[in-house]
């Protein structure tokens, strides 16, 4: 059976998808993929074992200059490729517009969200076959049951495996190593961890014996890497890397602290031991999802308000405790450096949260904090 599978973004998105063609491999035997799936995030499907071929698309680009799309015969050149190979099926498993076009020129049937299920109802139209997948729950789960209803196998207990082959990534020779690694880079500005509890942490990191690593996708980020960095001997600002490099990376660190990024997403997919901070969005939705995940959220009256800028009015209290120059947004003074390096411990040490009071019952008045596993591990 070849199916073709259109998950063309973000790079969380991408990372996602991966545990449902672990379960269809295992479900249905001689089971191959090809993948649909933006230029910049490529060398992701080709990391799995059941993925055959990897068909880049330029969605993003090509918006910008749609007639050069033309001219050049890239957009001719992608139809043909999906024109003239028979699928058994296709499925969307992004549910958008952009994505469900794309599934025109692929073979039929197709299959996606129907419209109660997927974010852009419109989509569906392009669907020869469409399945309700209840919302309200993360990601992972969502794409693991669209491919059961799909491809017809029964959704699989427990919580899967991404199935990503780490010897694909790793040099030759090259195993874990003895450094961590800090994602410091994100989108939106109230998903950013103040500045300053980084620069803590990594002071904390430092007289506990540990090297860090710190990478950056653009100039502002090397920018703020190199301000982390100064005057740190244990502190390595990574050069720029290409996707594949940072999974190196990732795939060797002894574990890593990050905002909500997509490469926490990453991390998790090769099972390094990750600890996450969340302020202004939710992880029960897409937070890093996986064994040896450890989501730690603010438990601020507000959080999570899944806001790109922060509209809480500081108390009395907080301006008179906190620096409102530098830690910002407030949500994330619940997550004070001291008490994330408490965690980040234990996690490097036994695998699991350290045990309540320690790091994730809340500070006299320093509001809340939630500190827990993505799956508990004496499930596995």
């Amino acid at each position: 059976m070849r199916v073709l599978v259109v998950k063309t973004s973000s790079l969380g998105d991408v990372i996602h998808t991966l545990p449902a063609l672990t379960d269809a491999a295992r479900a249905i035997p001689g089971i191959r993929f090809d993948w649909v799936v933006e230029e910049a995030f490529a060398e992701i499907p080709s990391w799995h074992p059941a993925v055959d071929e990897v068909i880049p698309v330029a969605v993003r680009r090509w918006r910008k200059s749609p007639f050069a799309a033309l001219r050049s015969g890239e957009w001719r050149r992608f139809t043909r490729r999906l024109k003239q190979v028979r699928y058994d099926a296709t499925i969307d498993a992004q549910g958008l517009i952009k994505s469900a076009f794309l599934t025109r020129y692929a073979s039929r049937p197709v299959h996606g969200l129907d419209r109660n299920s997927a974010r852009e109802p419109f989509a569906t139209r392009f669907y020869t076959h469409t399945h309700a997948v209840p919302v309200g729950r993360h990601a992972v789960e969502r794409v693991r049951e669209l491919f059961a209803r799909a491809l017809g196998y029964p959704l699989p207990e427990g919580p899967g495996e991404y199935g990503l082959d780490r010897r694909r990534v790793l040099p030759p020779g090259r195993d874990e190593g003895d450094y961590l690694l800090f994602l410091h880079g994100t989108t939106w500005t109230t998903k950013h961890w103040p500045e300053v509890y980084w620069r803590r942490l990594l002071e904390l990191a430092r007289d506990g014996g540990w090297a860090v690593r710190l990478p950056w996708g653009n100039d502002e980020e090397r920018a703020r890497a190199e301000r982390l960095a100064a005057g740190l001997a244990n502190v390595t600002v990574l050069p720029r890397l290409k996707l594949a490099g940072i999974a190196a990376q990732l795939a060797g660190a002894r574990a890593c602290v990050a905002v909500d990024t997509g490469l926490g997403h990453l991390a998790a997919a090769f099972d390094v031991p990750t600890l996450s901070l969340f302020g202004p969005t939710n992880p029960g939705f897409t937070g890093a999802w996986g064994h040896n995940q450890f989501h730690f959220a603010s438990n601020m009256a507000c959080a999570p308000c899944l806001q790109r800028r922060c509209t809480h009015e500081p108390t009395d209290e907080e301006r008179s405790r906190f620096d409102l120059a530098t830690e910002q947004p407030l949500c994330f003074t619940r997550l004070a450096p001291e008490r994330v390096w408490r965690a980040l411990q234990s996690v490097i040490a036994d695998g699991v949260p350290c045990a309540e009071p320690a790091c994730a019952a809340p500070e006299p008045d320093d509001g809340s904090a939630v500190l827990r596993p993505v799956f508990d591990r004496k499930a596995r």
